[in-house]
Protein backbone atom coordinates (compact mmCIF):
# COMPACT_ATOMS: atom_id res chain seq x y z
CA UNK A 1 0.00 0.00 0.00
CA UNK A 2 1.02 3.63 -0.44
CA UNK A 3 2.67 5.12 2.62
CA UNK A 4 3.48 8.42 4.28
CA UNK A 5 7.14 8.92 5.09
CA UNK A 6 7.36 12.66 5.69
CA UNK A 7 6.43 12.84 9.39
CA UNK A 8 8.66 13.33 12.40
CA UNK A 9 7.86 13.88 16.05
CA UNK A 10 10.14 15.24 18.78
CA UNK A 11 9.50 13.37 22.03
CA UNK A 12 10.62 14.82 25.39
CA UNK A 13 13.13 12.88 27.46
CA UNK A 14 14.03 13.04 31.14
CA UNK A 15 17.56 14.24 30.39
CA UNK A 16 16.32 17.40 28.74
CA UNK A 17 15.95 17.91 25.04
CA UNK A 18 13.97 15.59 22.84
CA UNK A 19 14.27 12.45 20.77
CA UNK A 20 13.29 12.80 17.13
CA UNK A 21 11.40 9.86 15.71
CA UNK A 22 10.72 9.38 12.01
CA UNK A 23 7.33 7.90 11.11
CA UNK A 24 6.41 5.66 8.20
CA UNK A 25 2.79 4.54 7.94
CA UNK A 26 0.08 3.61 5.45
CA UNK A 27 -1.54 6.56 3.74
CA UNK A 28 -4.84 4.67 3.78
CA UNK A 29 -6.92 5.65 6.83
CA UNK A 30 -7.15 2.93 9.45
CA UNK A 31 -5.38 1.51 12.47
CA UNK A 32 -2.33 -0.71 12.18
CA UNK A 33 0.12 -2.48 14.52
CA UNK A 34 3.18 -0.47 15.52
CA UNK A 35 6.85 -1.33 14.99
CA UNK A 36 9.64 0.48 16.82
CA UNK A 37 12.60 0.14 14.46
CA UNK A 38 16.10 0.86 15.75
CA UNK A 39 18.81 1.86 13.31
CA UNK A 40 22.45 0.94 13.13
CA UNK A 41 25.10 3.30 14.51
CA UNK A 42 24.67 5.75 11.60
CA UNK A 43 21.13 6.78 12.61
CA UNK A 44 18.33 7.21 10.04
CA UNK A 45 20.20 6.74 6.78
CA UNK A 46 18.64 6.19 3.36
CA UNK A 47 18.90 2.38 3.62
CA UNK A 48 17.17 2.51 7.02
CA UNK A 49 14.44 4.70 5.58
CA UNK A 50 13.89 2.32 2.68
CA UNK A 51 13.65 -0.69 4.99
CA UNK A 52 11.24 1.16 7.29
CA UNK A 53 9.13 2.12 4.27
CA UNK A 54 9.00 -1.47 3.09
CA UNK A 55 7.70 -2.66 6.47
CA UNK A 56 5.20 0.19 6.70
CA UNK A 57 3.87 -0.65 3.25
CA UNK A 58 2.78 -4.05 4.52
CA UNK A 59 0.39 -2.40 6.98
CA UNK A 60 2.39 -1.16 9.98
CA UNK A 61 3.06 2.14 11.71
CA UNK A 62 6.86 2.25 11.92
CA UNK A 63 8.74 4.63 14.19
CA UNK A 64 12.51 5.06 13.80
CA UNK A 65 14.14 7.02 16.65
CA UNK A 66 17.43 8.86 16.35
CA UNK A 67 19.51 6.80 18.77
CA UNK A 68 22.09 9.52 19.48
CA UNK A 69 19.70 12.42 20.00
CA UNK A 70 21.51 13.55 23.17
CA UNK A 71 24.77 14.09 21.29
CA UNK A 72 23.88 15.06 17.72
CA UNK A 73 21.51 17.75 16.37
CA UNK A 74 18.11 16.47 15.28
CA UNK A 75 18.25 15.10 11.76
CA UNK A 76 21.92 14.15 11.89
CA UNK A 77 22.89 11.22 9.69
CA UNK A 78 26.37 9.76 10.03
CA UNK A 79 28.08 8.76 6.80
CA UNK A 80 29.09 5.23 5.86
CA UNK A 81 32.76 6.13 6.00
CA UNK A 82 35.55 5.90 8.57
CA UNK A 83 34.66 9.16 10.26
CA UNK A 84 30.99 8.18 10.54
CA UNK A 85 31.89 4.72 11.79
CA UNK A 86 34.26 6.10 14.40
CA UNK A 87 31.69 8.61 15.64
CA UNK A 88 28.90 6.02 15.75
CA UNK A 89 31.02 3.50 17.64
CA UNK A 90 32.22 6.13 20.10
CA UNK A 91 28.66 7.17 20.92
CA UNK A 92 27.50 3.55 21.18
CA UNK A 93 29.82 3.05 24.13
CA UNK A 94 29.42 6.59 25.51
CA UNK A 95 25.64 6.64 25.98
CA UNK A 96 24.40 4.95 29.20
CA UNK A 97 22.37 1.84 28.47
CA UNK A 98 19.67 3.12 30.85
CA UNK A 99 19.18 6.00 28.40
CA UNK A 100 18.72 3.52 25.56
CA UNK A 101 16.03 1.83 27.66
CA UNK A 102 14.27 5.13 28.31
CA UNK A 103 14.27 5.89 24.59
CA UNK A 104 12.58 2.55 23.98
CA UNK A 105 9.89 3.20 26.57
CA UNK A 106 9.21 6.64 25.13
CA UNK A 107 9.01 5.32 21.57
CA UNK A 108 6.76 2.39 22.47
CA UNK A 109 4.40 4.59 24.48
CA UNK A 110 4.14 7.05 21.61
CA UNK A 111 3.36 4.37 19.05
CA UNK A 112 0.83 2.66 21.33
CA UNK A 113 -1.07 5.94 21.65
CA UNK A 114 -0.84 6.97 18.00
CA UNK A 115 -4.21 7.45 16.33
CA UNK A 116 -3.20 5.12 13.48
CA UNK A 117 -1.95 2.33 15.76
CA UNK A 118 -3.97 -0.58 17.16
CA UNK A 119 -1.79 -0.64 20.27
CA UNK A 120 -0.18 -3.96 19.33
CA UNK A 121 3.58 -3.52 19.20
CA UNK A 122 6.74 -5.13 17.86
CA UNK A 123 10.36 -4.07 17.73
CA UNK A 124 12.95 -4.45 15.00
CA UNK A 125 16.57 -3.46 14.60
CA UNK A 126 19.86 -3.95 12.82
CA UNK A 127 23.39 -3.99 14.30
CA UNK A 128 23.27 -1.74 17.38
CA UNK A 129 19.54 -1.58 16.69
CA UNK A 130 19.24 -5.36 16.86
CA UNK A 131 20.45 -5.20 20.46
CA UNK A 132 18.14 -2.28 21.21
CA UNK A 133 15.19 -4.11 19.67
CA UNK A 134 15.91 -7.05 21.96
CA UNK A 135 16.16 -4.83 25.05
CA UNK A 136 12.96 -2.99 24.10
CA UNK A 137 11.20 -6.36 23.81
CA UNK A 138 11.83 -6.94 27.53
CA UNK A 139 8.91 -4.54 27.96
CA UNK A 140 5.79 -6.74 28.39
CA UNK A 141 3.74 -4.61 25.98
CA UNK A 142 5.90 -5.87 23.08
CA UNK A 143 4.60 -8.99 21.31
CA UNK A 144 7.46 -9.67 18.89
CA UNK A 145 11.02 -8.62 18.08
CA UNK A 146 13.09 -9.04 14.92
CA UNK A 147 16.79 -8.67 15.78
CA UNK A 148 19.32 -8.64 12.94
CA UNK A 149 23.03 -9.25 13.65
CA UNK A 150 22.63 -7.71 17.11
CA UNK A 151 25.98 -6.54 18.42
CA UNK A 152 27.25 -6.65 22.01
CA UNK A 153 24.61 -8.96 23.52
CA UNK A 154 27.07 -11.82 23.86
CA UNK A 155 29.81 -9.63 25.29
CA UNK A 156 27.67 -7.45 27.58
CA UNK A 157 29.41 -4.31 26.34
CA UNK A 158 26.62 -1.95 25.28
CA UNK A 159 26.72 1.59 26.59
CA UNK A 160 28.89 3.57 28.96
CA UNK A 161 31.05 1.32 31.09
CA UNK A 162 30.53 -1.55 28.65
CA UNK A 163 28.61 -3.52 31.27
CA UNK A 164 25.03 -4.06 30.13
CA UNK A 165 22.74 -6.71 31.63
CA UNK A 166 21.08 -7.95 28.44
CA UNK A 167 21.95 -11.63 28.83
CA UNK A 168 21.12 -11.61 32.54
CA UNK A 169 17.66 -10.18 31.87
CA UNK A 170 16.76 -12.66 29.17
CA UNK A 171 14.45 -14.47 31.60
CA UNK A 172 12.19 -11.39 31.35
CA UNK A 173 11.69 -11.89 27.59
CA UNK A 174 8.04 -12.70 26.85
CA UNK A 175 7.89 -11.49 23.25
CA UNK A 176 8.37 -13.98 20.44
CA UNK A 177 11.82 -13.06 19.19
CA UNK A 178 13.66 -13.71 15.94
CA UNK A 179 17.45 -13.53 15.75
CA UNK A 180 19.19 -13.43 12.36
CA UNK A 181 22.97 -13.68 12.07
CA UNK A 182 25.56 -13.61 9.32
CA UNK A 183 28.02 -16.46 9.75
CA UNK A 184 30.79 -14.30 8.28
CA UNK A 185 30.09 -11.44 10.70
CA UNK A 186 33.19 -10.76 12.85
CA UNK A 187 31.19 -8.67 15.32
CA UNK A 188 29.28 -11.69 16.63
CA UNK A 189 31.53 -14.75 16.32
CA UNK A 190 30.42 -18.36 16.57
CA UNK A 191 31.13 -18.53 20.31
CA UNK A 192 29.06 -15.40 20.86
CA UNK A 193 26.11 -16.82 18.98
CA UNK A 194 26.39 -20.03 21.01
CA UNK A 195 26.26 -18.03 24.26
CA UNK A 196 23.12 -16.18 23.21
CA UNK A 197 21.32 -19.30 22.05
CA UNK A 198 22.31 -21.22 25.17
CA UNK A 199 20.80 -18.46 27.30
CA UNK A 200 17.59 -18.46 25.24
CA UNK A 201 17.29 -22.19 25.84
CA UNK A 202 18.09 -21.81 29.53
CA UNK A 203 15.22 -19.38 30.10
CA UNK A 204 12.76 -21.17 27.81
CA UNK A 205 12.33 -18.21 25.47
CA UNK A 206 9.97 -18.29 22.48
CA UNK A 207 12.42 -17.61 19.70
CA UNK A 208 13.28 -18.16 16.05
CA UNK A 209 16.92 -18.50 14.96
CA UNK A 210 18.49 -18.04 11.54
CA UNK A 211 22.15 -18.14 10.54
CA UNK A 212 22.95 -17.28 6.92
CA UNK A 213 26.10 -17.13 4.84
CA UNK A 214 26.52 -13.38 4.90
CA UNK A 215 28.64 -10.59 6.33
CA UNK A 216 27.61 -7.98 8.87
CA UNK A 217 25.05 -5.48 7.54
CA UNK A 218 23.89 -7.69 4.68
CA UNK A 219 20.48 -5.93 4.79
CA UNK A 220 21.99 -2.52 4.03
CA UNK A 221 21.18 -1.89 0.38
CA UNK A 222 24.34 0.14 -0.20
CA UNK A 223 27.88 -1.12 -0.33
CA UNK A 224 29.63 -4.43 -1.02
CA UNK A 225 28.04 -6.51 1.79
CA UNK A 226 24.46 -6.15 0.58
CA UNK A 227 22.82 -9.45 -0.36
CA UNK A 228 19.53 -8.80 -2.21
CA UNK A 229 18.36 -12.42 -2.09
CA UNK A 230 18.91 -12.67 1.66
CA UNK A 231 17.31 -9.25 2.09
CA UNK A 232 14.07 -10.53 0.60
CA UNK A 233 14.23 -13.72 2.64
CA UNK A 234 14.85 -11.80 5.86
CA UNK A 235 11.99 -9.37 5.21
CA UNK A 236 9.70 -12.35 4.59
CA UNK A 237 10.73 -13.91 7.92
CA UNK A 238 10.05 -10.58 9.63
CA UNK A 239 6.63 -10.07 8.09
CA UNK A 240 5.58 -13.63 8.93
CA UNK A 241 6.59 -13.05 12.55
CA UNK A 242 4.72 -9.76 12.76
CA UNK A 243 1.62 -11.13 11.05
CA UNK A 244 1.54 -14.13 13.38
CA UNK A 245 1.93 -12.10 16.56
CA UNK A 246 0.27 -8.75 15.80
CA UNK A 247 -2.54 -9.28 13.32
Amino acid sequence: MIIRSDETVDLPTSGGGSMRMHLFRPAVPGRYPGVLFFSEIYQVTDPIRRLAAMIAGQGYVVGVPEVYHEYEPAGTVLHYDQAGTDRGNFLKFHKPFAAYDEDARIGLDYLAGHEACTGKLATMGVCLGGHLAYRAALNPIVSAAACFYATDIHSGTLGAGKSDDSLARMDELKAETMFVWGRQDPHVPFEGRLAIRARLEEVGARYEWHEVNAAHAFLRDEGPRYDPALFLQAVDWTLRLFHRTLC
